[in-house]
């Protein structure tokens, strides 16, 4: 029976031309003519010469150390100065400094100190509030305590504080790692939607315990995305499975995108993501070899420092800088631009270089489209007084135009502003419109959220807005804005958007979305699904295909973790979806029907009557391909992650092998093990459960193991007669080496040669084939600039690369100096001097002290030429 929504919130009449109220739910096109032309295509992208003018607005004597920044639609810059930096761990010296031009003559003529904070990471201002997330040391102590997310407010408007901040989310990040490193791989840059969530991207330490104003308490081991309601209400996990990401961009149709790299010692190798709710994305323990289980990245593009990110939505720009995600650099010291075409309910993308800045580190835009870039300009691991800037960017044919005095406005100027062609003014009419009398608002919410001559931005900013206003009271005009095929994507997200306003929302419109035509709008109706949370949705999820492009990757062999596969990302949020729901005993029902779903989400539900059910399937079956997917997804079931109490992480090279990183036994795994062990005895697949056992690291001795052929570890570099010699360059200052580097172009073919016969190939690999020792060289011309690279050969204590610090790791008998290059759950592998690796069980350590010294001797290239040196760097240069 079809249902026909037609209630009104607050009285209000739909505007004349509004179709979508209907009584037929189902859709036979996919409208998606508006959002690609928004988004456009590779080859239509504009090739005109558009010049940038790029002012510095701030140096190191006002902004030392520039983590990020943000900016109000007035022009007030907020600057993050952290002199603690990644690595630092005094407090004291971090501080919000707010710069203001206030004749907009492009002047910064006034500066002060907005609040002192240590490490500030994220920042957001909005009306009167500025959000901040930062780490916070107890009064007088020396070391960190955690990391929140706070508000700051100031009431009065005279640019300082008012009082202490008020905490929305207290304890976001481990606190065991924060003590031992420092803000590393910690908790970082903050967000707001036009959905009103603040999203926060969380750092590979993850965290323990983060409470929010509600009471929630969650509880994540790695890194991800969380959000979290303008309050400190309604906290909850957007996505998992990243490294060490530092900021989120996020598009007027609420896509979300991230830059965020790999393991060190590895390249750093970083990849472009497209986060879509619920996602499980696998960093570390399934991106390798458990790709069939996560959504890929959209690209991997090599070495660098992923940090600050915009999406650019400003139509007083040149459009070929428009409707794209810019993603910072500070490896490779670039402003990136990731054009994205739309790919299904995914991207593709194509990166490009914008705008160079050394060790660029934020981006922010205000509400007449000047853009604002942070530099960190060489301030090092620890921060620097005299490093540091901020600069200000526009094109060259830019004009000034003042923003609206938003208190001032009157409801029905706010609606306008809603349609702006730009998503800084839409987002702050947006925020002005919550605190407006709820009737008006909503009404002009609505009637944007309707009108169908609007462009899709300001369409979906009236859905979001008139959501956010109404919750459970607006249910039945989003239902009726589900009829419309260009706007159901939204109003399904709307409806499901936020956990406490579902009461009354009815499931049949997401029910009939999954088979809608639109891919995006299937996307959304999968997702919606599982945050309802009804068991009766669990027979539709179970009808979600799997393609055949969802294969797991043969036994230690690296699956397609960074190439998009759109038509994955459907049956992945249906398994998502399905454990959400807890439907056990639906998709138990399920294998015979659609096994290759049904299996797959199986493979997380550790339950024992999970376990039964497979078992029971397994012997009614007569069909061996499933016979041999339900041992497959009952290995994977044997163990389960180990809970996560925030008291130690996985380092920067953490063992990547999966399917957990702390293994252990739960309910189940008993019952798990006789089965396999009788199913092993039964018959001749001797070698079928041997890659069972070293795939899932079962360590069930009676199903055998896979004979590995094992790479040679040993280096026979005689380190000081190499260092012994002198020649040009251990003659001359570092500065003369430097300038002379600049003029000779040098051999790559005899630098080549030199870089086994000076000793690097000791300790360092070009080809990630090789044993991966110290830092990779493959990628650092992509990584390092040509004066970087020869400073890190002449001076190595100067800036030790991450993941290389020297470590005395002491045991009962012995006493071992030398870097970790691979890190699990119950060992640690420790490479010395020589290249030698020296495997350690954890158990057997007594004490593990980083040293502040480099591994690497100086004077390994005292005895070459200049020649010879430009050789070397130039052979490194272009290792990329």
């Amino acid at each position: 029976m079809q249902k026909t929504y037609c209630h009104l919130f607050f009285g209000l009449s739909l505007l004349a031309g509004f179709t979508a109220c209907s009584d037929d739910g189902a859709s036979s096109v996919a409208d998606l003519a508006e959002l690609d032309a928004y988004y456009g295509s590779f080859d239509s992208v504009s090739t005109a010469s558009v010049n940038l003018v790029l002012d510095t607005i701030a140096g190191p004597e006002i902004v030392p150390s520039p983590a990020c920044l943000a900016v109000l639609p007035t022009g007030e810059v907020f600057v993050g100065v952290d002199m603690m930096g990644s690595l630092g761990k005094d407090p004291g010296k971090g501080s919000i400094v707010r710069l203001v031009d206030a004749d907009n003559d492009g002047t910064y003529e006034s500066h002060n100190t907005f609040a002192a904070v240590d490490n500030p990471r994220g920042i957001m201002p909005v009306g009167d509030k500025v959000y901040v997330l930062h780490t916070r040391f107890e009064e007088g102590a020396e070391v960190a305590s955690t990391m929140d997310l706070v508000v700051f407010e100031d009431g009065d408007g005279d640019g300082v504080a008012d009082g202490p901040s008020q905490p929305l989310i207290e304890n976001i990040s481990s606190p065991a790692p924060l003590q031992d490193r420092g803000t590393d791989h910690s908790t970082n840059g903050i967000r707001m939607g036009i959905d009103g969530w603040i999203y926060v991207a969380v750092g590979d330490f993850g965290f323990h315990d983060a409470t929010d104003r509600d009471g929630t308490k969650l509880t994540m081991l790695g890194g991800g995305i969380v959000r979290v309601r303008p309050d400190g209400t309604e906290m909850e996990v957007y996505t998992h499975g990243t490294r060490n990401i530092y900021d989120v961009a996020i598009d007027p149709f609420m896509n979300v995108y991230t830059r965020g790299n790999t393991n060190d010692g590895g390249g750093w190798n970083i990849r472009f993501l497209h986060h879509v709710q619920s996602g499980e994305y696998g960093y570390p323990t399934l991106f390798k070899h458990f790709t069939d289980e996560i959504l890929p990245a959209l690209v991997d593009v090599g070495g660098g420092s992923g940090v600050g990110s915009y999406f650019m939505d400003d139509d007083r720009w040149p459009a070929r800088y428009n409707h794209v995600p810019m993603m910072a650099d500070w490896g490779r010291n670039q402003l990136y631009l990731h054009r994205v075409e739309r790919d299904g309910p995914g991207f593709v993308q194509q990166e490009e270089e914008f705008i160079e800045l050394p060790q660029i580190t934020d981006i922010d835009l205000d509400g007449s489209g000047r853009m604002f870039l942070s530099a960190w300009d060489g301030a090092g691991y620890r921060g620097s007084d005299s490093k540091g800037f901020v600069v200000k960017v526009v094109p060259e044919d830019w004009s000034y135009e003042a923003f609206p005095d938003l208190e001032s406005a009157t409801t029905e100027e706010l609606g306008e502003m809603l349609q702006a062609r730009n998503s800084v003014t839409r987002f702050h009419a947006q925020q002005r419109l919550l605190r407006a009398a709820p009737e008006a608002a909503a009404t002009v919410a609505w009637e944007v959220a309707g009108d169908e001559r609007l462009p899709l931005e300001a369409r979906v900013a009236g859905v979001y807005t008139y959501a956010q206003i109404t919750c459970g009271e607006g249910v039945d005009n989003l239902v009726t804005l589900t009829e419309e095929a260009r706007m159901r994507e939204f109003a399904l997200r709307a409806l499901a958007d936020r956990k406490t306003c579902l009461e009354s929302v009815p499931l049949e419109p997401f029910l009939t979305a999954v088979t809608d035509p639109n891919p995006r709008v299937r996307a959304a109706a999968i997702v919606g699904l599982g945050r309802l949370g009804r068991a009766e949705a669990a027979e539709t999820l179970l009808a979600v295909e799997v393609p055949a492009s969802v294969e797991a990757p043969g036994l230690d062999e690296e699956g397609p973790h960074a190439t998009p596969n759109a038509d994955i990302i459907l049956p992945h949020l249906a398994v998502q979806s399905l454990n959400k729901i807890g439907a056990v005993e639906a998709t138990v029902s399920a294998i015979e029907s659609n096994p290759d779903l049904a299996l797959w989400a199986l493979r997380y539900m550790h339950d024992t009557e999970a376990v039964e059910g497979l078992i029971a399937a397994y012997d009614a079956t007569d069909n061996a391909e499933i016979k041999e997917g339900i041992l497959t997804t009952l290995a994977r079931l044997y163990h389960e992650e180990a809970p996560y109490e925030g008291d130690w992480w996985w380092s920067t090279r953490p063992d990547t092998h999966g399917p957990y990183y702390k293994a252990v036994d739960w309910e189940g795994s008993e019952r798990i093990e006789e089965f396999l062990l009788r199913e092993a005895e039964a018959g001749d697949r001797g070698a079928f459960f041997a890659r069972l056992n070293e795939r899932n690291r079962l360590e069930l001795p009676e199903l055998g193991t896979v004979e590995e052929a094992q790479l040679a570890e040993e280096s026979n570099v005689d380190l000081d007669a190499i260092t012994s010699k002198e020649g040009e360059v251990g003659k001359a200052s570092i500065e003369d080496v430097i300038l002379a580097m600049a003029e000779l172009e040098g051999n790559p073919a005899r630098g080549e040669e030199l870089f086994t016969e000076q000793g690097c190939v000791a300790c360092h690999a070009i080809d990630k084939g090789e044993v991966q020792k110290g830092p990779f060289m493959g990628q650092i011309g992509s990584i390092m600039t040509r004066d970087q690279i020869t400073e890190s050969i002449i001076k190595p204590n100067a800036s030790i690369s991450q993941g290389f610090s020297t470590y005395l790791v002491e045991t009962a008998d012995n006493a071992y100096v030398g870097f970790v290059t691979a890190e699990s759950a119950d060992a640690l592998t420790l490479r010395d001097i020589g290249g030698n690796a020296t495997e350690l069980k954890k158990e057997q350590i007594k004490s593990r002290e980083e040293l502040d010294q480099s591994m690497m001797p100086t004077g390994l290239v005292n005895g070459l030429s200049m020649e010879e040196l430009a050789s070397l760097v130039t052979f490194l240069e272009r290792q990329k």
